[in-house]
């Protein structure tokens, strides 16, 4: 069945960090609060002349980064689980305008009550989970790959690399700096992802934006890049803003050209035509050129920054990363990618 073009936003707006709260009472004020400005943009969104289909919120919306609060007390303060009290309350909008909601909290898992993950979610238009995507590239927090085994045994390769099949196409979500990860985009190309959902908290800078155009480009996708407005989560004062939407070319189809508040970003999204692109064989089709026989064996071997490496102790600030971080500094080395002395 084909599906019909459909609109996208972006939900560009400011969020108050709660890592300086002295309490779980005290921060779960500022993330109610931040919720609330969630809930009151989309509202305004699909109240609009224009009203999306899917919504994306930024990264770090609801909380702010942990920056340099302990790992306990960050559980402890602002964490919650997908499902849970953040997603259950965006739950009552999908289901009001029958809309899929995009965005990313600190999440606790019951299996792992010690660690947390940053998590990427969608909600589909009955407000249930329908993918969650747990950020893999990070030295921040507990990273999937940081306990691999335990946790590919608990939720396998879907659980790891989500894709959704939905009317909208077949989707999936990560966060921020996992867009300038190649692999990471490839990875979810292969496994049929049309569209990919980018909660971001970063300072605009002209790197980021070629990274989220290239990645569009090279697996032939959607990308629909929400940033933070204001400061960015991590900085005092370099500014985010700037959100995008990128078409299956490359080109830019939305594009706020500020870092204020705004739901302006918006774009259709026509799956029909990244298909009969994707079916093409002509030059425009980089994906049918693809020739990943010649690149698997180096692949195979490259073993730089090791997995399970705290599937024994958590980490309880950041602190805890310098001796895996060592490691693969020295396995980088030892494979040749760094020179000798």
């Amino acid at each position: 069945m084909a599906i019909a073009p459909w609109r996208a936003t972006c939900i560009q707006m400011e969020s108050r960090i709660a890592s300086n709260a002295p309490s779980k009472e005290a921060a779960w004020e500022i993330i109610n609060g931040n919720i609330a400005n969630a809930l009151s943009k989309i509202r305004a969104a699909c109240e609009g002349p224009t009203p999306p289909k899917l919504v994306v919120l930024p990264e770090f919306v609801f909380t702010g980064p942990q920056r340099a609060t302990a790992v306990a007390d960050w559980i402890e303060r602002a964490c919650t689980t997908i499902p849970g009290a953040i997603t259950e309350t965006l739950a009552d909008l999908c289901r009001e305008f029958g809309i899929y909601i995009a965005g990313n909290h600190f999440e606790v898992d019951p299996k792992w009550p010690d660690r947390y993950f940053n998590s990427s979610f969608l909600l589909d238009p009955k407000g249930e989970v329908i993918l969650r995507y747990r950020r893999i590239n990070t030295g921040s927090w507990t990273s999937p790959h940081d306990i691999l085994d335990e946790y590919r045994a608990a939720y396998g390769e879907e659980g790891i690399f989500p894709v959704a099949d939905t009317e909208l196409g077949r989707l999936a979500i990560y966060p921020c700096g996992e867009v300038n990860v190649p692999e990471i985009t490839r990875v979810f190309m292969l496994r049929g992802a049309e569209v990919i959902l980018h909660p971001n908290n970063e300072p605009l800078t002209p790197i980021a934006d070629m990274a989220k155009q290239c990645r569009a480009f090279e697996n032939m996708t959607y990308l629909v890049s929400s940033n933070i407005a204001g400061v960015a989560g991590f900085s005092d004062t370099a500014t985010g803003g700037h959100s995008m939407i990128v078409d299956f070319r490359g080109n830019r189809i939305a594009y706020e050209d500020s870092a204020e508040e705004s739901i302006e970003c918006s774009a259709m999204i026509d799956i029909e035509a990244l298909q009969a692109a994707r079916h093409d064989r002509g030059m425009g089709n980089s994906l049918l050129r693809s020739r990943f026989d010649m690149y698997r064996s180096y692949y195979s071997t490259a073993d730089f920054y090791p997995a399970n490496a705290l599937a024994q102790t958590p980490v309880a600030q950041n602190e805890d990363f310098a001796p895996v971080q060592e490691q693969a500094i020295a396995q980088l080395a030892r494979s040749g990618v760094l020179r000798g002395e």
